[in-house]
C-alpha cells in the first residue's frame, strides 16, 4: 500500500467522510448509541444514566412492543471530523474506578472510531453511584403488624 492510501484507511482520519464523491454526515444519537453499546460491554458497569433516565428507561421497556435506549446515560457532540462524549454511569461495587473509566474510554474510543472514522477528542465519566448486589434482593420484609 502506499502512503495516501494508509492514511486514507486510518480510523482516525475523517477524510474518508468527505470524498470527491459526497458527503458522510453521521447523527448524535448515531455516535450516542455506538458508545452507550461499547460503554455497557466493558466488566463493572452496572447501568448507564442517572436515576431519573434510568426510572424512565424501565418504564418504557414495559411498553410492549418499546426498544431497548442504547444511548440511555450518553451525550454527545459530533462535528464533521471529531466527536466528544459524556458518560454518566453506575459502577459495581468492589471494581476499582479509575480502571472502570479507563476500560469504557478504551472501548468507547475504539467503537467509534472504528465504526464512524470520528476522532474521538474526548470521554467524559460520571459515576453517579454504586450498585451493591444485596439492593436488588427482594428479602420480604418482617412485617410490623398482624
Amino acid at each position: 500500500m502506499t502512503e495516501k492510501t494508509l492514511e486514507k484507511t486510518t480510523a482516525r482520519d475523517s477524510k474518508a467522510l468527505v470524498t470527491t464523491e459526497g458527503r458522510t454526515t453521521i447523527a448524535d444519537t448515531v455516535v450516542a448509541k455506538i458508545a452507550g453499546i461499547a460503554a455497557r460491554e466493558v466488566n463493572g458497569v452496572h447501568a448507564l444514566g442517572g436515576t431519573a433516565s434510568r426510572a424512565v428507561g424501565a418504564l418504557r421497556e414495559r411498553i410492549p412492543g418499546s426498544t431497548t435506549n442504547h444511548g440511555q446515560g450518553i451525550s454527545v457532540e459530533v462535528g464533521e471530523k471529531q466527536a466528544a462524549v459524556d458518560v454518566q454511569l453506575v459502577a459495581e461495587y468492589g471494581v476499582g474506578i479509575a480502571d472502570l473509566a479507563a476500560g469504557i474510554r478504551r472501548n468507547v474510543i475504539g467503537s467509534i472510531e472504528r465504526m464512524t472514522g470520528l476522532e474521538v477528542t474526548e470521554v467524559n465519566i460520571e459515576v453517579q453511584d454504586v450498585h451493591v448486589p444485596s439492593e436488588d434482593k427482594d428479602e420480604p420484609q418482617e412485617r410490623r403488624v398482624q
